[in-house]
């Protein structure tokens, strides 16, 4: 896949002229970041026009293909601490949506994950947009960008994207993030390129056609937790401390040296500054893929999900759901059912989940329950 460079700065040239009108309004010795602005009123148009959903609903745009099902439930542990946000026609360009999960923990968990979740979509729109301008600079605008160029510009902004938002949230005078967090999960689709970045245990899940006809599930994503090799080295040479708790075998923790706190059962996420020195990470693990003509959807779901769902599971029910516009709510109630039988007298967790739909495909009709009944 190829992306022309020349179609690419419409973008750029867009955002700067309103970059220009909000650095006029606020005066030419303003010291505020006026892309980032830009950017916001970008957004802010983008919720006049109906294109950002952050609760339960659908998103659809009609000038592109793209159909989103999203649906979020509070557990049994207090205040729903999941955050969401779909973003059709991303940055005003018709063939690109966002999509981002956020899964809250912690006291102040609830305000950390709302608050990433309103601060990425701009603050990456604002990144990629200087990242491209500076690349067009160095171009002739008849050359084309292949797929590694473009996915490599979406990195860079991600990159620096998720580093400032950490450092922000640090300084919050409002926030108090030292002994809470939030895991990010985003995904871009751009036409037929999907770019993914991920930041804790929150997991996305590509949903497509087998040789066979079946359908079958591809894991975009992978669940970062201090278990996993190259996690749990980078958090040991870091002085910090992962075990399990006696209550808890085999489900391991990151600890603070002296061991008392926080116990995070994952090893990326933003905020949790009590154990940043001490290897957990924000920094994103970002990936790209090219969408095929058998690739029918993904699905970006919260840990309460996958804990009694499986991939298989998961695409099955949405395939099978006969509206699309509920397949997240299915996908979500299904989840709920499975925690009363799997999980028998644990609290139920926060369960979100965001089905992103690449075209109309007829499939089977089966009951989703009979799914979970048959697993």
């Amino acid at each position: 896949m190829h992306f022309v460079a020349k179609a690419m700065v419409l973008f750029p040239s867009l955002f700067d002229g309103l970059a220009r009108s909000v650095s006029i309004k606020k005066g030419k010795n303003s010291q505020k970041d006026v892309g980032k602005e830009a950017a916001e009123a970008l957004a802010k148009d983008a919720r006049k026009s109906e294109l950002i959903l952050s609760s339960s609903g659908i998103v659809k745009s009609n000038r592109s293909n793209n159909f989103a099902s999203v649906c979020s439930k509070r557990g049994q542990k207090g205040i729903n601490q999941d955050s969401l946000i779909v973003w059709e026609e991303f940055g005003c360009q018709e063939d690109i949506i966002f999509c981002g999960i956020f899964d809250g923990h912690g006291p102040w968990g609830h305000v950390v994950s709302k608050r990433v979740k309103e601060s990425v979509p701009s603050s990456l729109l604002c990144n990629w947009q200087k990242t491209l301008a500076l690349t067009s600079l160095d171009m002739d605008f008849k050359i084309e960008l292949d797929r590694d160029h473009q996915f490599d510009i979406w990195k860079q902004s991600y990159m620096k994207t998720y580093a400032a938002i950490d450092q922000e949230l640090k300084q919050h005078p409002d926030i108090d993030a030292f002994c809470s967090g939030t895991t990010a999960l985003t995904i871009i689709k751009q036409g037929e390129h999907l770019v993914i970045a991920n930041a804790g245990d929150s997991r996305a899940v590509l949903a497509t056609t087998s040789d066979d006809g079946s359908l079958v599930p591809i894991q975009l994503t992978i669940d970062f937790k201090p278990s996993l090799p190259q996690e749990a080295e980078r958090i040991t040479q870091s002085n910090g401390r992962i075990f399990c708790l006696h209550d808890e075998p085999g489900v391991y923790r990151v600890w603070m040296p002296n061991g008392k706190r926080p116990g995070l059962a994952l090893s990326r996420a933003f905020g949790d500054y009590c154990v940043k020195d001490f290897g957990l990470s924000s920094i994103p693990d970002v990936t790209q893929r090219s969408i095929r003509s058998k690739d029918q959807f993904v699905i970006l779901a919260t840990d309460g999900l996958w804990d009694v769902i499986s991939n298989q599971e998961a695409v099955q029910i949405v395939s099978s759901t006969p509206d699309r516009e509920k397949s997240a709510k299915t996908l979500v109630q299904c989840a709920v059912r499975a925690w009363k039988y799997k999980k028998r007298g644990i609290a139920m967790d926060d369960i979100s989940a965001i089905c992103l739909f690449f075209h109309n495909s007829p499939t089977q009709q089966v009951d989703p329950l009979m799914i979970l009944k048959q697993a």
